[in-house]
């Protein structure tokens, strides 16, 4: 929603790093229950003042609330949505979704690595484990190429 607190975190976050999507050919859409002179009235508030300033993506106005009920962010009772982020293949499959409840923000690092984990995943058919970072060791999903990931692992923790 527009003029609320975690909201604005976000929205200023995401534009703020926007090079760093579009170096990974993603583009960035917001979407807000809120109407599009709402968001012209947050988007012209100062960012000191809790607006929003100069955004380096669209940010959609779902007013009739169908966007939001679609991918199940809605709540119906509160006429509101929760802040769902949902990142789409070329292919237009939901590949990775987390939905957080109004007080909690969502992090622009993570959503970073889990597209370059999505990236390298589409490239060398390898899966990335719990906080893979480009660099780190990853899968090959098969079950007697994958030994020697665990191996490693196995080694490296002392988990023999």
């Amino acid at each position: 929603m527009d003029f609320t607190f975690v909201c604005p975190t976000e929205i200023v976050a995401f534009s703020d790093r926007i090079e760093e999507f579009k170096s990974r050919n993603t583009e960035v859409i917001g979407v807000s229950t809120d109407s599009q002179y709402s968001h012209l009235a947050w988007i012209n508030m100062p960012r000191n003042e809790g607006g929003i300033g100069d955004l380096s993506y669209p940010l959609v106005a779902d007013f009739n609330k169908t966007i939001s009920r679609d991918y199940g962010v809605l709540s119906e009772g509160e006429g509101m949505a929760y802040r769902g982020l949902f990142l789409i293949d070329k292919n237009g499959v939901i590949r990775h979704m987390v939905v957080n409840d109004t007080p909690i923000g969502r992090s622009v690092d993570e959503v970073i690595r889990v597209i370059d984990a999505l990236t390298h995943f589409e490239q060398f058919g390898e899966v990335c484990p719990v906080d893979w970072n480009p660099g780190k060791a990853t899968i090959v999903p098969k079950p007697e190429e994958s030994k020697a990931y665990f191996s490693q692992l196995a080694a490296a923790t002392s988990l023999n």
